[in-house]
């Protein structure tokens, strides 16, 4: 039998077996999706707070209107950025070590580093930091010498953690980026009478441009709709998310409108960095 034969009996099977996911991913996920952007435009009963089911754009008006929805988004998209660039700055050391320096056992343990905080629940690594950066936490004590104190609870202690819990998504990549660097790069660099800083500009920095990215997709997306953290250590501020949590009970239709703007912010983002070919690292 020619494999021509086999042709429409391999598509079947194939369209078999991909049915099921991509059936969940457009009903469960771009469905969800849909349904929150849609009733974004529906309205409440001031009275019974129910939800009416008529056609308005209210809600966005109040969200660009309202001067505290604004600060709030604000400073929601600036915690996103500031975890990103800190993590970008503690993942290019570290990744480079990790994949160009260490060898054998080490490369493994640090690898083994990285990957251990993950498998813990995001519950306890947030509530150990709020612990460390109590009053009487560690942080405090290892400062105190040299007459310093610690952040305590609030914005600094949000984006500390935060780029703490998102490491690990920043050096995954930009290791795996850097072990795919040739050598004869680096070494035709230094032959060329490249110095450090020169060749971390001219052949490194081109090389890790993409993996960078595609971790910061991760970092800021992640960053932008994360509403535990800053219950936790952020005192008395507000993100995005904690204000979407507020308005849920109260004014559900607010409340999707509010969550389009992390969801338009993400967008945008990934259009940006799809330009810059980072979308092929993932």
């Amino acid at each position: 039998m020619s494999a021509t034969n086999h042709e429409p009996r391999t598509r079947g099977r194939l369209a078999a077996l991909l049915a099921p996911p991509l059936l969940w991913l457009v009903l469960a996920y771009l469905g969800s999706l849909a349904v929150l952007l849609l009733s974004a435009f529906w309205t409440t009963d001031p009275f019974t707070s129910d939800v009416v089911h008529t056609w308005t754009t209210d809600n966005f008006r109040d969200i660009l209107t309202t001067p505290v929805y604004r600060t709030v988004a604000l400073r929601t998209l600036g915690i996103a950025v500031a975890v990103t660039l800190l993590d970008a700055l503690l993942a290019l050391p570290m990744a480079f070590f990790m994949a160009r320096v260490a060898a054998g056992r080490l490369r493994r343990a640090l690898l083994v580093a990285v990957l251990t905080p993950l498998w813990a629940g995001y519950l306890v690594k947030a509530y150990a930091w709020r612990v460390m950066l109590g009053e009487h936490g560690i942080v405090n004590a290892a400062l105190a010498p040299l007459g310093l104190h610690g952040p305590g609870y609030g914005t600094a202690a949000v984006v500390l953690v935060l780029a703490y819990l998102w490491l690990p998504y920043m050096i995954l990549p930009v290791q795996a980026a850097l072990e795919r660097l040739p050598a004869h790069q680096l070494e035709a660099s230094a032959d060329l009478g490249a110095g450090t800083v020169r060749t971390l500009r001219s052949v490194v920095a081109p090389a890790v441009r993409p993996a960078l990215l595609a971790g910061s997709v991760f970092t800021f997306s992640l960053s932008l709709g994360d509403y535990l953290t800053v219950q936790i250590v952020g005192g008395r501020t507000q993100l995005l998310g904690n204000v979407i949590g507020s308005q849920v009970t109260l004014d559900l239709p607010l409340a999707a409108a509010l969550s389009a703007v992390p969801v338009a912010l993400v967008v945008c983002y990934l259009a940006a960095v799809r330009r810059a070919g980072a979308l092929d690292s993932l």
